[in-house]
């Protein structure tokens, strides 16, 4: 018989699945489940090789969709981020975090929300805007690998279409979890034995998930694509607030 903790790992992994082909804003779900199986911060060490293999496949299917210019507007702040949460974000208490880190989304998506009700097409150019965004992703990446609220708040500001703003992110996160990897094998010694096999056994339900995913973005609209993301974005910060 299969245990629990098999069914909900295979579980996240199928909706990682999912979220890396294109269904983005349901990263808290994956996390909140393995978190529970394997504990917070061995977690991570777990997830980190099946989003390294997910994002792969999405770098493939996505390749022709990337816009470079945005990638290279953010990834500094990004990989600077993720030094950040590597040496100094694990100091500071879990719960603290997640809270500042909730009301942030929620502020932000807020204001997403308010420029698309009064119809505003401004893009925001000022190097702050995508150097607090790029910055928070990779501190929040590396701690509790939920970078993908602050990203999918700054390509949807960029007003990327779908398929552009999936690829673009594809090739972001694929540069980051690989330059994650040190920190994780040598620093906090999460990934080891143990945890890559528990990657390797939710392996094909990662491939399944982005199949089925694929399937299900494809039928999405450019004009609903935003706004789900906005809502899915929006609702995993109230898991991520109240959990």
């Amino acid at each position: 018989m299969l245990s629990s903790a098999f069914i909900f790992g295979a579980l996240a992994a199928f909706i990682l699945g999912m979220s890396k082909s294109g269904i983005k804003g349901i990263t808290i779900i994956i996390v909140t489940i393995l978190a529970v199986i394997h504990g917070g911060k061995s977690s991570t060490g777990v997830l980190l090789p099946l989003l390294i293999i997910a994002d792969i496949m999405a770098v493939f299917y996505y390749r022709r969709e990337v816009q470079w210019t945005y990638i290279y507007k953010l990834l500094p702040w990004v990989l600077s981020g993720v030094i950040i949460g590597a040496f100094v974000g694990k100091d500071i208490p879990e719960f603290i975090f997640k809270q500042i880190m909730a009301y942030v989304i929620l502020g932000t998506v807020g204001l997403m929300f308010y420029y698309d009700y009064r119809k505003i097409d401004k893009v925001p150019e000022h190097w702050a805007f995508a150097g607090s965004m790029g910055l928070m992703a990779g501190i929040t990446t590396m701690i509790g690998n939920l970078a993908g609220a602050f990203t999918n708040i700054y390509f949807l500001a960029m007003r990327l279409p779908k398929n552009t703003f999936i690829g673009t992110a594809a090739y972001l996160f694929f540069i980051v979890n690989i330059f994650k990897l040190p920190f994780h094998l040598f620093l906090w010694k999460t990934i080891n034995k143990e945890s890559i096999w528990h990657s390797m056994t939710s392996t094909p339900f990662t491939i399944l998930g982005f199949i089925v995913g694929l399937q299900i973005v494809r039928k999405i609209k450019d004009q609903w694509y935003r706004k789900l993301i906005l809502i899915l974005t929006f609702l995993g910060a109230l898991i991520l607030l109240f959990r």
